[in-house]
């Protein structure tokens, strides 16, 4: 089989213009919590048209310096940041939340379908215990007759 592997991130260096366009992007993103849209890149970057806006995000999209949600407006990622994150608060985004109460009702999911092997309900426990640090003492309170039932299952 011949197939074609598209390189890593590390091996193709996004150009000097998409380097300002992704420290563009990260830095609005890093401001407003969500990603520009093209014309606000083109004027923040003093670009002549969206085309050429789109020229370039196309291009970082291939090279995996971005990723973009399909049918989403402001959906854009960095998917390699330069410089680290650096978190300040424990305070979630919505968005962020509604996120994190998925994967956790997944992990749930996923337990309740394995009552009879061995469920590890301390982890399960963890996550309870993390809805509540986050302050999303409403989810946390969700999940605690899920977590008592599967407990006596595990018994």
């Amino acid at each position: 089989m011949n197939e074609k592997q598209t390189p890593s991130v590390s091996a193709v260096r996004p150009t000097k213009k998409q380097r300002e366009l992704l420290g563009f992007i990260e830095k609005f993103i890093g401001e407003h919590g969500y990603s520009p849209s093209y014309r606000e890149v083109m004027r923040g970057l003093d670009y002549t048209s969206v085309a050429t806006v789109a020229l370039h995000i196309n291009s970082l999209i291939k090279r995996g310096h971005l990723r973009k949600r399909e049918n989403s407006a402001r959906s854009l990622e960095v998917v390699q940041a330069d410089l680290p994150t650096t978190i300040t608060t424990n305070e979630i985004a919505p968005g962020e939340e509604k996120w994190l109460v998925e994967k956790i009702e997944h992990a749930f999911t996923q337990a309740e379908q394995a009552v009879a092997e061995a469920v590890d309900i301390d982890n399960l426990y963890v996550l309870v215990g993390a809805l509540k640090v986050l302050g999303l003492d409403g989810a946390a309170q969700s999940f605690i007759p899920r977590l008592s039932g599967l407990k006596q299952a595990a018994k």
